[in-house]
């Protein structure tokens, strides 16, 4: 397992700079989404010409931003996209490749599969750098984060420490397979510096975005949410573009229905799988300049086809092993991408702000009342009678498939 000792002075750094670009801009100028820093629109010159416009507009309308949720803040013509920065600014303007044979190389950091040298027989990950993810913070943080539940004096269930479990099983397996194994976080604590007493500017600021009083109890809610799910999750991203750059992220979770009190859970039957990649913008994301800015890097990184590549690979081997039948989307927040029924577009903050190909898991409902019965089986060796029949541990049973699915990908043809 390596490190890149660089993260340890970005870490340093990055709260300041996260929360400086937020505040001191002015509000008529740019919309940021919370602790958002502000776009740096010349970045994209790097993107000139290195995309076809047939291909441009089918990310956007299949992928990126279906339902034309693009058009308010994109104008397309024969060789050019103009696409709109801030308020009372000039939009960046896009040139087209004449042809994908006049097409220049995409310049990014990580590699497609195609990319990478030949793997030696019995290593078929050599290579390639993998960043794992583990979800959430888990510990003593795990009720913050509203990550946690307990029925009676059972074990908490708490998917912070979970997926840190399984990233640690993953890293000798991936290892001994050739693979470079790096991880975001290594214990149950915030990677970020920040802590919610320091966001209550940042979370009376985006309430009243959302329109919403700032109550103190309101105030107090969304300065821990910015705590865990923007500040965190900032700072990984940080992380990963500009110290591990990987060629794949993997991010781990557990999922769960609602579970209502914490303290006595509502357990479910349901239980079910899925993926999600980066997709599926809606007109009003797309309306704060950073949303905006970061799928225009994502779809000019070039990332879709590898990401939607690895994920169906990986989904099918999980689904073989779990038996789980594919989540279903109800509303309009994410659409269906691909072959396989395991796998959807849809904008997160993680994987909109990793550059490279990302991996998002969502196996298992937490509060399923088989995975909660694994669950308090823990981990160990082999198989033992749970829930009335043979069952190997949840955990194993999930870092094992990802690798098989893995494998199976990075020892398949190159498209």
């Amino acid at each position: 397992m390596r490190y890149n000792p660089r993260a340890l002075k970005i870490r340093r750094l990055l709260p300041a700079l996260l929360l400086l670009p937020a505040f001191a801009a002015p509000l008529s100028a740019q919309r940021l989404s919370p602790l958002a820093a502000a776009p740096d629109w010349r970045s994209l010159e790097k993107y000139q010409e290195t995309i076809t416009r047939a291909d441009f507009v089918y990310l956007l309308d299949h992928v990126y931003a279906p339902g034309g949720a693009w058009r308010p803040y994109i104008t397309i013509g024969d060789r050019t996209a103009a696409i709109q920065t801030r308020a009372g600014q000039p939009p960046f303007v896009l040139r087209f490749a004449a042809s994908p044979a006049a097409a220049r190389p995409v310049p990014r950091f990580w590699r497609a599969k195609s990319q990478l040298p030949p793997r030696p027989p019995g290593k078929p990950l050599q290579g390639v750098k993998i960043a794992l993810d583990p979800g959430h913070i888990g510990g003593s943080w795990a009720k913050i984060e509203e990550r946690w539940f307990q029925l009676g004096k059972t074990r908490p269930v708490t998917e912070g420490d979970m997926t840190l479990y399984v990233a640690k099983l993953l890293v000798p397996r991936l290892e001994a397979l050739g693979a470079e194994v790096f991880l975001t976080r290594r214990k149950a604590a915030p990677v970020t510096s920040l802590r919610p007493e320091r966001l209550r500017k940042a979370a009376v600021a985006s309430l009243a975005d959302k329109g919403e009083p700032a109550t103190a109890e309101a105030v107090k809610k969304e300065a821990d949410r910015l705590f865990y799910r923007v500040g965190e999750i900032r700072q990984r991203a940080a992380l990963v573009n500009t110290s591990i750059q990987p060629d794949l992220v993997l991010c781990l979770h557990f999922n769960a229905e609602a579970w209502g009190d914490e303290k006595n859970p509502t357990l479910t039957d349901k239980n079910h799988l899925h993926f999600l990649i980066t997709g599926s913008f809606s007109e009003k994301e797309l309306g704060y300049d950073d949303h905006r800015f970061n799928m225009l890097h994502k779809l000019l990184g070039r990332v879709y086809r590898e990401e939607l590549a690895a994920s169906e690979a990986v989904a099918a081997a999980m689904g073989r092993a779990t038996h789980l039948p594919p989540y279903q989307y109800e509303g309009t927040n994410a659409v269906r991408v691909g072959t396989s029924p395991y796998v959807w577009a849809r904008n997160l903050l993680a994987n909109r702000l990793f550059q490279c190909p990302v991996i998002y898991v969502e196996p298992y409902v937490m509060n399923s009342r088989a995975v909660f019965t694994r669950l308090q089986a823990g981990d160990y060796d082999g198989t033992r009678p749970v829930a009335g029949r043979p069952q190997r541990s949840i955990y194993r049973e999930y870092a094992d498939s990802l690798v098989q699915g893995l494998v199976a990908y990075y020892s398949s043809p190159s498209r």
